[in-house]
């Protein structure tokens, strides 16, 4: 499985229905969300999409999902960019609780990736993609643990 990371910086772009959108998610089980894409040529639905937060504390990775559309382009300030559909299978509050920090990204193999991209949408070095999806639900297990 191929995965791409994808940056949300709150500064920039506020998330400003974030608690609507994880009520959403949770009620139905599912969430589509748009985001621009910088690897639009290898990009494809069904790929794993992880969304860090970067900018300002708490960073890491606080949202997971699959790819649902093909690369489309998108107008803005008279440029074209590329944009795809993330089918959201987990969003948390950055805000309000824990998310996957930074300093478990920066440790062992998973260092060898860069976690705060200029751009969003670039592709996971293909032999972390495991080990990543391994962590990943390793910490949201051990958060459901603690939620009980």
């Amino acid at each position: 499985m191929k995965a791409y990371l994808f940056g949300w910086n709150p500064l920039k772009w506020p998330w400003e229905d974030l608690d609507n959108d994880i009520k959403k998610l949770s009620q139905s089980g599912n969430l589509k969300d748009n985001w621009s894409v910088v690897s639009h040529k290898s990009i494809q639905p069904g790929d794993r999409a992880y969304i860090v937060r970067v900018g300002v504390e708490p960073k890491g990775i606080f949202a997971s999902g699959f790819i649902s559309s093909q690369p489309y382009q998108a107008f803005r300030k008279g440029r074209t960019y590329y944009r795809i559909e993330i089918m959201l299978d987990v969003l948390l509050n950055p805000g309000k609780e824990q998310i996957l920090a930074m300093e478990i990204l920066k440790t062992g193999n998973l260092a060898e990736q860069n976690w705060t991209p200029q751009a969003s949408g670039i592709s996971i070095r293909p032999q972390l993609v495991d080990e990543l999806e391994s962590v990943w639900l390793n910490f949201l297990g051990t958060k459901e643990e603690f939620n009980l």
